[in-house]
């Protein structure tokens, strides 16, 4: 190996958390089901990557080494927990272990799945599923996690903490349910891989780490799920969802990187396979007769889609659809998406009742897409001085330079 820059150690240390965190978290919790000392042993190995590949270089398999690495990490804990004859078994086992996965990456099976299952076990709070499955398959902090389910960082942490202490206590198999089981765990996966692709679909440019290949890794598990379970309507509809989603990336950002909004996108600009792949999944799940909000969402965009047909938005067919999916989940994201449908058919006073209230949904008032809405309608109902104060909070709420730029220059219309 030959000696590695410290830019160049970080970069391979980012490379392989992005690609195979969730895998080795999954492997090296399977057998002890203590996702907690598999996490601890990780972050313990990539900071031993950070230090030692500047001197020693980069390894030519980083995820075998990172595994050796972790492996030691458990197996040194193991000994300070455990004390004379009656640690040699486990010990020796654990050492087994290592030696055989150590010696090339591919002989290390993908237990992603099977972990995302046991996270979504019954035995677990169900409001934590979903965030536990983000934080051992991707990574994402207590923060990010919170951001996505509207839950304060700190109360995040503790139930992750919680439900991880759970899983060990439990022993809570690391498997894919049978059949008879699967209606129970499914949601909170589904769940998990949809909140893993909004996180890396809001860089849209790719160039937050933390965010990179989020939304790639998502559309990859959501094949994987296609693959286990094809007769699953929601599956179908997710995918669908993320695919239409991803097919408009490259709309998504003029040639000056200014941020474009759906309604004013250039359609010749979506990737038309990713289109095409995803209203095949649509209509796949609709042969299947099991509505769900996935397919709801998925249904939402493909009305977008029509636009490169027919020219125009059918915003009636819109409002429909969010009408059913806030009957179905009672979210709010969702009454501020039917909010504004509603203000596009009815009028902007009828889309300015239907927005939530922040009393109802305190953590509203955080929530950039609710302020970005309601000064969006404010403006349509002729009262720019509120509609000002209301994309003055969403600019201020807004991480993305571009997303600000366009939410300012809207502002800025409103001061003529």
């Amino acid at each position: 190996m030959a000696k590695t820059s410290n830019t160049e150690a970080h970069r391979a240390a980012e490379n392989a958390a992005r690609q195979s965190y969730g895998k080795l978290v999954a492997f090296l919790a399977a057998r002890n089901r203590d996702v907690a000392s598999a996490e601890d042993a990780l972050a313990e190995a990539f900071a031993a990557a950070l230090a030692q590949w500047p001197v020693t270089g980069t390894p030519n398999n980083p995820e075998a080494w990172l595994l050796t690495a972790a492996r030691r990490k458990l197996i040194d804990a193991a000994r300070r927990r455990k004390a004379g004859a009656a640690a040699e078994p486990h010990l020796s086992l654990l050492t087994d272990e290592l030696a055989a996965a150590a010696e090339d990456a591919m002989s290390i099976p993908d237990r992603r799945l099977a972990l995302m299952f046991a996270c979504a076990h019954p035995a677990i709070d169900e409001a934590i599923r979903a965030p536990l499955i983000l934080q051992t398959i991707l990574g994402l902090d207590a923060a990010a996690i919170g951001s996505a389910f509207l839950v304060s960082p700190a109360s995040m942490g503790q139930r992750l903490v919680r439900a991880k202490t759970k899983i060990k206590q439990a022993g809570i198999a690391f498997k894919i349910p049978e059949a008879e089981e699967l209606a129970d765990r499914l949601e909170p996966v589904l769940d998990a891989v949809y909140a893993a692709f909004s996180e890396g679909w809001t860089d849209a440019d790719g160039t937050e780490s933390k965010r990179r290949n989020l939304a790639e890794e998502a559309i990859w598990l959501g094949q994987l799920l296609v693959t286990l379970l094809p007769d699953e309507p929601e599956v179908l509809g997710l995918l669908s969802l993320m695919l239409h989603a991803e097919a408009r990336r490259p709309a998504r950002r003029d040639v000056h990187g200014d941020y474009v909004p759906l309604s004013e996108q250039d359609p010749a600009a979506w990737t038309l396979p990713l289109v095409q792949q995803a209203e095949a999944l649509l209509h796949g799940a609709s042969t299947k007769r099991r509505l769900g909000r996935y397919q709801l969402q998925a249904a939402v965009q493909s009305v977008h889609a029509a636009r490169r047909i027919t020219g125009k938005i059918d915003w009636v067919a819109i409002d429909g659809l969010y009408e059913a999916l806030h009957l179905l989940t009672g979210s709010p994201v969702v009454a501020i998406n039917r909010a504004v449908a509603i203000g596009e058919v009815h009028g902007s006073e009828a889309g300015l009742s239907a927005l939530p209230s922040p009393e109802t949904a305190t953590l509203l008032l955080q929530y950039q897409p609710y302020w970005a809405a309601r000064a969006r309608l404010l403006s349509a109902a002729g009262q720019p001085h509120e509609a000002i104060e209301a994309y003055d909070i969403a600019i201020g709420l807004e991480p993305d330079p571009a997303v600000r730029r366009f939410l300012q220059r809207k502002r800025q219309a409103l001061r003529h």
